[in-house]
């Protein structure tokens, strides 16, 4: 059933230009036209003005073919609408958003003249999401009548809308903007004035360090991309962003974020400049990170970087047992895994009982996977059987692969591993599945250290597509081939990284989460404004402070002292609120209060 278009607005922004008709220009002009508004479309080019007609045309007939509007709607939609290359076009709207590419030079020549030809109560939009609103502002005739207006791209997907005010923006101009946005069907977050806002802000700072993890070739861009997707449950990895986004594009928003924090986190890694000046800014060229089928694509296409098919032809050893130390989630949701692959597993915990209660919440686990059609009731009796459980290490003497899963503490590992040493057979493969601690110490408390790898699962481990494979200097050629071997019998997609903390996914999830306690800290957003706008506008399953609640705070500090440790940058010290809610007690929904109150259970 068709949903009817709104013919009526309010009086209120009834009329409004778009200037810079490019890809998001276009998207805000049929969200625009879509809600009942008269819209101008200005651009500087013939062409670029066609091809906005072409794609609205185009676009509205998709949505009649889907019954999402009618004929009739249509057609009264693009009568709405008109293009032009003439600015004066814009002098009886009630609203210009101006998107042209992101130069101050091309949006202060844009907004002059304009000051020449609008109405005086006539609001003046930027969609920037890199250059300062209080400048171009101060530069304008009208400086309490601009703001910044940054849709997301595609806009007439995505939901979230800044709405950027400088310290020279009228309440009432911030009011009437809001209210445009929520008739639109938008998610208006306010904010101030500073460089990335809060999505962008959070976002690419994230995106640098992966492009500087893969120039530093600590991981392919295929291994970083495929971490963040199954790992964080994201869209898309930093690396194919970067590339939709447009590498040029990303420099230009970290140069003005850098001019601004001096925060080295924020400075454009180098790979961004060369690719950049090379003319490989992404999609839009065909090439960037990755190389597509043409320019404008997003077809990607195998290239010298790509992984020969087959990958490492080393064999690996054979694994038919698997022994699981520990007996807490983590080590059942192996141990399950396992199990359900086929393997016989031994379920080992430092007491009988902890082991026994181990395998009864596997037991419990198996039995919701049946209850919601996953897995037949003999399935899981056949899996539960498979699983041994032990009160004793001694109990892995015949396993051919050893997987750790205890707390995280180097010591408790170190000591478990000399243990391991002495009861496992030689050839079986020593797997740790620590998260921030170095693989390599682990190996040296054995005497086989070149048979220690890290296996990073990820939680819940039965759901969790992730694995971090963490080769250390040490770890054998046939070792790493085992453990990607057998990742491919659990179906998990194994990525390969080098032992540094953080691996892959913490190494980026973490000082992303820490900047986003920033700017609490600084009262720059609330909590519900960033959860928001990352969830809406970067398409994240969970904002950073929902996630940092469920993570747990004492171990999302943890992982930021190792980060920092490991490498000494003062943009990944903690957040002093961070500490300051650990020290507290408030450690997120375990406790029944982190950055927000939960009711007890």
């Amino acid at each position: 059933m068709a949903t009817p278009l709104s013919h009526t607005p309010p009086s209120a922004l009834a009329k409004v230009a778009v200037v810079g008709l490019g890809t998001m220009g276009t998207g805000i002009t049929e969200v625009l036209v879509k809600a009942g508004r008269e819209v101008v479309g200005i651009d500087v080019g013939e062409a670029q003005a066609a091809r906005a007609l072409a794609a609205l045309e185009a676009s509205t007939a998709r949505a009649v073919e889907r019954g999402r509007i009618t004929a009739a709607e249509r057609a009264d939609a693009l009568a709405r609408v008109r293009f032009t290359t003439d600015l004066t076009a814009a002098a009886d709207v009630d609203l210009v958003i101006e998107v042209a590419p992101e130069s101050y030079e091309i949006k202060h020549q844009i907004f002059r003249e304009l000051d020449a030809v609008v109405r005086p109560e006539t609001i003046l939009a930027t969609g920037t999401n890199a250059l300062s609103v209080t400048r171009l502002a101060a530069d304008s005739a009208r400086p309490e009548r601009v703001l910044g207006l940054h849709f997301f791209n595609p806009a007439p997907a995505m939901k979230l809308v800044e709405i950027v005010s400088s310290v020279l923006t009228a309440p009432q101009v911030v009011a009437a903007v809001t209210d445009l946005a929520l008739e639109l069907g938008k998610e208006p977050v306010a904010v101030g004035d500073r460089p990335g806002f809060v999505a962008d802000g959070l976002l690419f700072g994230y995106l640098n360090q992966a492009a500087a993890m893969y120039e530093a070739r600590y991981a392919s861009r295929e291994d970083i991309d495929a971490a963040m997707r199954l790992g964080c449950g994201l869209p898309m990895g930093p690396l194919a962003l970067l590339d939709l986004i447009g590498v040029d594009t990303a420099r230009t928003v970290l140069e003005a974020m850098y001019a601004e924090s001096h925060d080295r986190l924020h400075a454009p890694a180098p790979i961004l400049k060369q690719l950049s000046e090379a003319g490989l800014t992404g999609r839009k060229s065909g090439r960037g990170f990755y190389t597509y089928e043409a320019p404008g694509s997003a077809t990607v296409v195998p290239d010298a970087l790509t992984p020969a098919a087959g990958g490492d032809r080393t064999p690996g050893r054979e694994v038919r047992t698997v022994g699981v130390a520990g007996s807490g989630t983590m080590a059942s949701g192996i141990a399950e895994v396992f199990a359900k692959a086929g393997h016989g597993v031994v379920l080992a915990a430092r007491s009988e009982e902890k082991a026994q209660a181990a395998k009864a919440r596997i037991g419990t686990s198996l039995a919701r996977s049946v209850d919601k059609g996953r897995l037949t009731a003999e399935a899981a009796a056949e899996t539960l059987d498979r699983i041994t459980p032990a009160g004793s290490y001694d109990a892995f003497a015949d396993v051919d692969l050893a997987v750790e899963a205890i707390a995280e503490d180097l010591e408790a590992k170190r000591q478990l591993f000399q243990t391991l040493d002495k009861v496992c057979k030689p050839g079986a493969v020593l797997a740790t599945t620590t998260s921030s601690l170095p693989v390599v110490a682990c190996a040296r408390a054995t005497s086989r250290p070149q048979d220690v790898i890290g296996m990073h699962f990820f939680n819940p481990a039965p759901a969790m597509k992730l694995v971090e494979v963490v080769r250390t200097v040490l770890t054998a050629d046939d070792v790493h081939a085992t453990v990607r071997e057998v990742c491919a019998k659990i179906r998990k997609h194994p990525v390969d990284c080098g032992d540094r903390a953080g691996f892959i996914v913490n190494a980026l999830l973490f000082p992303y989460l820490n900047n986003a306690i920033k700017m609490v800290q600084e009262h720059y957003a609330s909590l519900d404004d960033i959860d928001a706008a990352m969830r809406l506008g970067g398409g994240y399953p969970m904002g950073p402070f929902e996630l940092l609640d469920v993570v747990g705070l004492d171990v999302s500090l943890a992982i930021e002292k190792v980060l920092h440790r490991e490498f000494r940058d003062p943009g990944l010290a903690p957040a002093p609120l961070l500490e300051h809610l650990v020290a507290a007690g408030c450690l997120g929904r375990k406790t029944g209060r982190g950055f927000r109150e939960y009711a007890r259970r």
